[in-house]
């Protein structure tokens, strides 16, 4: 049950936009989102301490909950896309809404592991720390090539592939350990970010 991310790379992108979203982007799409983010993080981390214990005494991911979390991440993917400038448009607000760009799903579980689930509501944030140790560093050259990729859509109108692949790499790793910290995947994120799939 691999979780799946693709952000469809534009042939061109708009100057106009980008622009608008460097000088002006902290007051129209950094700080309601952020606002808006924040409380429905604050229910997402409710329906997470529910979900350790729902699990554990049924073995069952409530669906409307899975389908809630996986709201939550598509909002923060396509909320991301858009500040590092990956996407123009607006990103939408809500947990049902979507962009035509950013497609990110994860097959919903019919069972969960009771075991799995204790062991990772208990260690999971420990057994991640070497992912977080090799995303931060990362994050320090995707910063670089963001501001590489400003002048590149300035002067051309064009995000550079392996640049723009690079990002959502670095999008779907931490994706993956998101899914994996709310339950709603097994597999223990691969130290990649490129796509793979895991066999069982």
């Amino acid at each position: 049950m691999a979780l799946s991310l693709h952000i469809d790379h534009q042939e061109e992108f708009s100057r106009k936009e980008l622009l608008l979203r460097t000088f002006f982007g902290v007051f129209y799409l950094l700080i309601p989102h952020s606002i808006a983010l924040f409380f429905v993080s604050i229910l997402s981390s409710i329906l997470l301490f529910l979900t350790f214990w729902t699990i554990l005494f049924t073995g069952r991911y409530p669906r409307a909950w899975f389908d809630t979390q996986l709201g939550l991440l598509n909002w923060n993917a396509r909320f991301t896309a858009s500040i590092f400038n990956c996407i123009d448009g607006y990103p939408a607000f809500g947990l049902s809404a979507g962009h035509p760009c950013v497609h990110l799903d994860i097959p919903y579980p019919e069972a969960v592991s009771r075991s799995h689930t204790f062991i990772v509501g208990l260690f999971g944030p420990i057994l991640l720390i070497p992912h977080l140790f090799i995303l931060s560093v990362r994050n320090l050259l995707v910063l670089f090539l963001n501001l590489l990729a400003f002048w590149s859509i300035l002067f051309t109108k064009r995000y550079p592939k392996s640049w723009f692949d690079w990002f959502v790499e670095q999008m779907r790793w931490g994706m993956r350990i998101n899914a994996y910290l709310y339950f709603m995947t097994p597999d223990y994120p691969p130290f990649t970010g490129k796509e793979v799939q895991i066999m069982h």
